[in-house]
């Protein structure tokens, strides 16, 4: 089974996805499963997993009660508040649900030094316990302290999101590249390769731009920790979905039969306890 495993549900709100600006008006509008379904049936996609786009519990429960209702839906990766005194419960509260499968935190949007924190790392010693992954969402300016973060608990798995939204239209960073090596060193990360249309300039792109990163998280992480994931709906505004799988896809054709096959799923099904 294909595993799409990164893309968001929203019924629009104006007030709470204020990121979503002027500039970005063909996301403007809500984006449910009855949208979604049709287009992965469309691509031969048998399931995704659902994953936090606001920081807010009333968010989890909604994916979870998308999920709940459509079985192609495989599992939500949802936020807590990680700094929470009462975060021991939340997650016990959360991970009773099958459904629920790990946790995410914007932290593209914080400080350098976020993932450092030691409130934020007591959070994240939590998560194991409940079987529940962290998926990283950083810029290439966070790296250091991802790579530091992850060190720290080789216990916790982690999946870094998008491969850290280097430019993609420029030439590869070696500091990127040094960086994501670096990080791959660590056996409890796996890499998604998702959000990498949207890091183009004006979103307009040739596909071969994307090779040399692609070749690098293969290089760096191995074909059974890279994550196949569409970042819908967020990809619209550079490209639609069928673009973006067939942009992974025709890459994997160079690849054995199997190693397409962890990448379009059953890396997903292991990590994410599908």
């Amino acid at each position: 089974m294909i595993i799409d495993s990164h893309q968001h549900f929203w019924k629009y709100n104006p007030v709470r996805d204020a990121w979503i600006d002027d500039t970005m008006e063909v996301i403007r509008k809500d984006f449910l499963p009855k949208d979604l379904k049709p287009i992965l049936e469309k691509n031969g996609v048998g399931g995704c997993i659902a994953v936090q786009a606001d920081q807010s519990e009333e968010e989890t429960n909604f994916l979870l009660e998308c999920a709940r209702q459509n079985p192609f839906i495989k599992g939500v990766v949802g936020w807590v508040d990680l700094t929470d005194e009462q975060l021991e419960s939340r997650l016990a509260h959360f991970a009773s649900d099958p459904l629920f499968k790990g946790v995410r935190h914007i932290v593209q949007a914080e400080k350098e030094d976020y993932l450092l924190r030691e409130d934020v790392q007591k959070g994240i010693s939590k998560l194991a316990k409940h079987k529940l992954t962290f998926d990283i969402l950083i810029f290439p300016h966070q790296l250091p302290a991802a790579i530091q973060m992850v060190e720290k608990f080789p216990e916790q798995q982690f999946i870094l999101d998008h491969i850290a939204k280097p430019n993609i239209s420029a030439p590869m960073n070696n500091i990127w590249k040094d960086q994501i090596t670096a990080l791959s060193k660590c056996k409890n990360v796996s890499c998604k390769l998702s959000g990498m249309v949207t890091e183009t300039e004006n979103f307009v792109f040739s596909d071969e731009v994307f090779t040399p990163f692609m070749d690098h998280v293969f290089t760096s992480f191995g074909a059974n920790r890279v994550l196949f994931g569409s970042d819908w709906p967020v990809c619209l505004l550079a490209a639609d979905y069928t673009k973006v799988f067939a942009l992974i896809n025709d890459y994997l054709e160079q690849h054995s039969a199997k190693t397409k096959a962890q990448v379009l799923g059953i890396n997903a099904i292991n990590i994410y306890n599908l």
